[in-house]
């Protein structure tokens, strides 16, 4: 397939230019030619050198990830953002990257992915973030205790063997469910207003324990990467739809 044509079904897929406003993420195309063709895509969450350097090994001609390399732009090109840039520019390494676009996404984003693992019904956007959504909300099928949610959680997350950790400051039944992931505890006086009995995401905030304890709801912190693998694995799965070969990177951070 055409890179143009690769990245426009994503852009379009995403609402990539919906989101222009609102992400210090460049999403889209961050590096690449105008032309060339693509056989091969690698899909990884981070856009980091380890990422960059298992997608040269697989042979891949575009790396998709949920973090890219620009945020607001480059004052240089040195140290860190040399060492990066300098692989993919010299072997045709392009790269394509959605941030928000991914995370709220509401069948192939990584909230959509989180509430799969908790079997939400009922679902519906949560995280305003100006005119967009960046989350979902849902209820379970059957009430969680704050502990199985942890442990369900546990079970399914690529956590990279670090405990999910749990602010037990809600209901002992758990039936509405918010998600943010990544970083998201900013959700969490939506969450209220909106009456969920927790809010899932990724890493706190110090302040969010005596806001979630004063506002009597539960926050699951389960790892800001492991919130956010869903988003590329689908992408993943949509792009072997059409045809191309795939690679997922797993790089577990356990943070």
């Amino acid at each position: 397939m055409e890179l143009p044509e690769l990245v426009a079904r994503l852009d379009e897929e995403l609402r990539t230019d919906d989101f222009a406003e609102l992400d210090a993420s460049a999403n889209g195309l961050q590096v690449g030619p105008d032309e060339g063709s693509v056989d091969h895509v690698a899909f990884a969450v981070d856009g980091v050198r380890e990422t960059i350097d298992r997608a040269l090994e697989a042979d891949a001609d575009l790396l998709v990830t949920h973090h890219g390399l620009s945020w607001g732009g480059f004052d240089r090109v040195t140290g860190r953002t040399y060492d990066r840039l300098e692989p993919l520019l010299a072997n045709d390494l392009a790269l394509y990257v959605s941030h928000l676009p991914l995370d709220g996404h509401q069948t192939l984003g990584n909230a959509a992915g989180v509430a799969d693992v908790l079997d939400l019904e009922a679902r519906e956007p949560f995280g305003e973030l100006g005119p967009e959504y960046i989350g979902q909300r849902g209820r379970a099928s059957d009430p969680y205790t704050p502990e199985t949610l942890r442990e369900t959680l546990a079970a399914d997350l690529e956590t990279g063997g670090q405990p999910v950790q749990l602010l037990e400051f809600g209901p002992d039944e758990i039936e509405d469910v918010a998600i943010v992931t990544g970083s998201g505890t900013d959700w969490l006086d939506e969450a209220v207003e909106v009456g969920a009995d927790a809010l899932v995401t990724g890493e706190g905030k110090q302040q969010v324990y005596h806001e979630a304890k004063e506002a009597g709801v539960h926050v699951v912190l389960a790892g800001h990467y492991a919130t956010e693998t869903f988003g590329v694995r689908a992408l993943r799965s949509l792009v072997e739809e059409w045809g191309l070969e795939t690679t997922y990177l797993e790089c577990p951070i356990g943070l």
